[in-house]
């Protein structure tokens, strides 16, 4: 996946990241840890990376059911 793509995505969901260096950190909507921390490698994101979103999409898409409860 693009990098800028998964970019687009992780700021449409978790708001703006906060930048240091190359690393783009996006902080969730729940308490403690895991940060979104992307990273560009050569155009794209790390297959880690994607994963990390996809299973914080998940984990919001849940939290959000359960408060429409």
């Amino acid at each position: 996946m693009s990098f800028s793509r998964l970019l687009h995505v992780c700021e449409r969901y978790f708001g703006a990241p906060r930048i240091n260096g190359s690393h783009h950190i996006f902080k969730t909507p729940w308490p403690g840890d895991p940060r979104i921390n992307l990273q560009r490698v050569q155009g794209d994101a790390k297959p880690y990376q994607v994963k990390q979103v996809l299973q914080a999409l998940k984990r919001l898409q849940q939290i959000q059911k359960e408060d429409s409860l």
